[in-house]
């Protein structure tokens, strides 16, 4: 089963940029990663009159989009859909997941937190709560790395969840 982090925090805090920064350096140390971010609202891909867009407008349900070397889904659903369902459902060939977002879901977790930004840690001392990655240090279980300690991070990422 493909292993699932997910990058939380509050809104601001830097997760995308985290991610921008983490994701080349597993792929580098020849790692294969997906990535799942949520959206608290809807999103829209296709713009009015795509070829796309005309389809979904007149009633499709999924749409594939596909081209050399890329494959993208649009489709409707009743839920929003869990990190296991994206997984089992959609995501093959891959080492790792980092998910940005899905703080509510039941999964390892690796806080971004910036001082000044906001109040407290949402999850400082949670039991999913894998490491913390802040501008100061937490007296917390979990290791505190800095912000930019990407090496750190991605040794963290491959001692549990990564196997040789």
């Amino acid at each position: 089963m493909i292993p699932i982090v997910a990058f939380v925090g509050w809104s601001g805090s830097g997760k995308t940029t985290l991610l921008e920064k983490l994701i080349p350096e597993l792929v580098r140390r020849g790692r294969r990663v997906a990535t799942a971010k949520h959206l608290s609202h809807g999103f829209v891909m296709d713009h009015e009159g795509k070829d796309t867009w005309r389809h979904r407008n007149a009633g499709s349900s999924c749409t594939v989009l596909s081209a050399a070397g890329q494959l993208a889904l649009v489709r409707d659903m009743d839920h929003d859909a869990s990190l296991d369902e994206i997984r089992d459902g959609y995501i093959r060939d891959v080492d790792i997941i980092l998910a940005e977002g899905f703080k509510k879901e039941a999964v390892p977790k690796i806080e971004v937190f910036r001082t000044g930004a906001h109040p407290e840690p949402l999850f400082a001392d949670h039991p999913d709560l894998v490491a913390m990655v802040s501008d100061r240090t937490f007296a917390i279980k979990a290791p505190c790395l800095g912000l930019e300690d990407i090496n750190g991070l991605a040794d963290i990422i491959e001692g549990t969840f990564l196997r040789k």
